[in-house]
């Protein structure tokens, strides 16, 4: 999971700063709609938009912009849309696994976005069930290295369900069960130890160890598919080794 989980966060971290941020922040905005609207308004009895309201918090997205958010999903203000998650599944150049995860109003753009993302740039769509069964549903939480150490984290999260604590550099991964996630998010905050998101993702069961071309077309494919309004999250089983990384962003 290193390389991409790595890459990911660090692109996270760039779309805060760039030309990215309108399309991030619809997409954070569009997430806490839909928490709302499947859980109710409350973050307190609603974990899913404790999550989601904490994550768009933390990539700066205004206040305002998070309440009325709120509401639009609660139905206590006009203007939400009717969302559905649709997964696509396909393979990426050098047979990595992508699950395509959206959120859409239109099924339609939705299927034709994630079609031409796929096929100029080196993927194929695969048929539902195909890929899915190389990733496992689990709880990721993403925490800022700060002044911590590894064992700090772990000794924090491992009786609320942590199975592993990843170093990522800058930052450290900790995965859990799905359903445990709310737990050792909650350890982490009675810890006093900040956190920059929870999300229950899917993480891949093996990977696809990619040289610096290799890695390259994954990104461009996975940005082009992430380009698309409708595309929520890409999850990938490539790994790429930090000295791929840096020549990649070289």
């Amino acid at each position: 999971m290193s390389g991409h989980s790595k890459w990911a966060t660090t692109k996270h971290k760039k779309a805060v700063i760039d030309a990215k941020r309108g399309k991030l922040f619809a997409k954070l905005i569009k997430n806490i709609e839909v928490a709302a609207r499947m859980g109710g308004a409350d973050p307190d009895g609603n974990p899913t938009l404790y999550d989601a309201i904490q994550k768009a918090k933390k990539s700066s997205v205004p206040n305002k912009n998070i309440d009325s958010a709120v509401k639009r999903g609660a139905g206590l203000e006009a203007g939400g849309a009717d969302y559905e998650t649709i997964m696509y599944e396909g393979y990426g150049p050098n047979g990595v696994a992508l699950l395509i995860e959206c959120l859409t109003d239109n099924r339609n753009r939705a299927a034709s976005d994630v079609r031409v993302a796929m096929t100029r740039n080196g993927g194929s769509m695969a048929d539902p069930g195909s890929v899915s069964y190389l990733f496992n549903r689990k709880g990721v939480v993403i925490v800022p290295r700060g002044g911590l150490t590894e064992d700090d984290v772990l000794a924090a999260v491992l009786e609320a369900g942590a199975e592993e604590v990843n170093d990522l550099g800058d930052t450290f991964e900790v995965l859990s069960e799905a359903t445990d996630l709310v737990a050792v998010r909650t350890a982490l905050q009675d810890a006093g130890i900040d956190y920059d998101s929870a999300d229950a993702n899917f993480v891949p069961t093996m990977q696809v160890q990619l040289d610096e071309e290799g890695a390259r077309k994954i990104f461009k494919l996975i940005d082009a598919l992430e380009d698309s309004d409708d595309v929520q999250n890409v999850f990938a089983n490539f790994d790429v080794s930090d000295e791929v990384m840096a020549a990649v962003d070289a």
